[in-house]
């Protein structure tokens, strides 16, 4: 089996998926584990980061050094995403982390449970240092031989013995900081036997594809830093709502489908009467006539049965018609009282939006206020004032404006954060909530969906370098 190095280089200079995709096998335990437990046994959130980690790899493979260990880079890749992913959710982890701590193991009991040590394990292993950190990680997480590990870190099967027996005893040390009481011989026991998490079955195999087409289109890891907590669930208000204008929209189209079916029933009705007209003046030739010959009164039966059957196509299509218009009344009765439900949802909907929206946006300024004018670049730096203007979840924002308020000519005219994506309006449109520079939070609509004009419209020209 090749080693990271030799596959690293053949996916560089090569651009091998094969290759690409035998590091994902390889590696894929370690960073599965790794997210599973950052996001507390969160499996769906947990592909998620293993797709972000690896997306990472492929973009950033040509400038790894030469003798980097990957199992170290893509654990931290790994705790990176993690934290970025779930920093919404992180006073609430820490929260539930004393409460472990606070029922921890009594102090006499040399033996850690590993519902202790797993919330705290990526943390303590990330504090030690990188050559310590590299050979706990390819020993229990890789599971290599002390052979291996000798080979990748440089180092006799003896040295590699004693730096893991060294690096568990300081990873000992910093568990027990956080009140896990053991010992090097059972951390030893407890990690090997569950840090490893068995990945989903084709989970590689999806890995691998997406990675790489998401390189190759550009995705950049960092977007991530601009991403709000609550881009990975929306709020259970807004969902409900978005359901109602959903279910509206399929009833609208549904409207409109009737009217269309009618108007071709009654477009089949006009030609039918016509070619009924048509072949009863026919008949009635064909009846003036003095004699008729053999193939001409057989014409003349075939004739009659086909006016027959065309007066009979006609009833049909008449009670079609009838039936059509009756749901058509129906369902215009009823939509007054649903178009007023309809609206009231998305006012309450859009309110709880542009609230959000305002209070991110004048966490902005209050944070341009104390950094001599300058915006931030992504969410973390606003954690210090979401508690004068929280925002509540209703949906997800992005950070669109990250330059110097000298920028600004017009704070009232300059978007500083929008939703990255718009939603169903009860009448069929579609909508995006934004908060400017100046604090206050507007709607936009479009039939299409279509905001590019909007957002060019209302946002600051990038600045040239000279």
């Amino acid at each position: 089996m090749a080693d990271d190095r030799q596959l690293l280089r053949r996916f560089t200079e090569e651009r091998s998926e094969a290759a690409f995709g035998e590091l994902v096998t390889q590696h894929l335990p370690l960073v599965y584990s790794t997210a599973i437990r950052q996001t507390g046994g969160d499996e769906h959130l947990a592909k998620d980061i293993a797709q972000l980690v690896f997306t990472d790899l492929a973009r950033k493979a040509p400038g790894l050094p030469e003798n980097v260990i990957l199992a170290g880079w893509l654990h931290r890749a790994a705790i990176f995403a993690a934290r970025q992913t779930l920093r919404g959710d992180r006073r609430r982890r820490e929260r539930e982390q004393q409460a472990v701590t606070m029922n921890a193991v009594q102090s006499e009991s040399e033996s850690a449970d590993w519902q202790q040590i797993r919330p705290l394990l990526d943390e303590a292993l990330d504090r030690l240092g990188k050559t310590d950190r590299d050979a706990l990680l390819l020993r229990f997480f890789e599971q290599q031989s002390f052979a291996q590990i000798g080979a990748n870190l440089g180092g006799s099967e003896d040295a590699v013995r004693m730096r893991i027996t060294r690096a568990l005893g300081k990873l000992r040390g910093i568990l027990q900081k956080h009140g896990v009481t053991t010992t090097v011989a059972a951390l030893s026991t407890v990690v090997s036997a569950n840090a490893v998490q068995i990945a989903p079955a084709g989970l590689a195999a999806a890995l691998t594809s997406t990675s790489l087409a998401a390189a190759a289109t550009g995705t950049t890891f960092t977007l991530l830093k601009i991403m709000t907590a609550t881009q990975l669930k929306l709020g259970l208000g807004a969902l409900v709502v978005a359901g109602a204008t959903t279910a509206f929209v399929v009833q609208h189209q549904m409207q409109s489908k009737l009217l269309a079916e009618n108007q071709s029933l009654r477009q089949q009705l006009a030609q039918l009467q016509n070619d009924n007209n048509d072949l009863s003046n026919r008949l009635t030739d064909a009846s003036d006539a003095k004699k008729l010959t053999d193939d001409q009164f057989n014409e003349l039966l075939r004739l009659r049965g086909e006016v027959g059957r065309l007066r009979q196509k006609t009833n049909e299509l008449g009670e079609s018609q009838a039936s059509l218009e009756n749901s058509l009344r129906e369902e215009q009765a009823r939509q007054p009282a649903e178009d007023d439900s309809a609206r009231d949802r998305q006012r309450q909907m859009f309110e709880a939006k542009a609230s959000d929206a305002k209070n991110m946006a004048i966490d902005q300024i209050y944070y341009a206020n104390d950094h001599q004018g300058q915006y931030p670049t992504n969410v973390n730096q606003l954690d210090a004032y979401t508690n004068r203007f929280p925002v509540s979840g209703t949906n997800d924002f992005q950070i669109v404006f990250q330059g110097s308020r000298s920028e600004i000519s017009n704070p009232a005219n300059v978007i500083v954060v929008q939703e990255p994506d718009a939603w169903p309006t009860f009448d069929g449109k579609w909508g995006k909530v934004y908060g400017f520079a100046d604090g206050h939070a507007e709607l936009h609509t479009t039939a299409d969906g279509n905001f590019d004009a909007f957002e060019l419209q209302h946002s600051v020209p990038p600045q040239l370098s000279p």
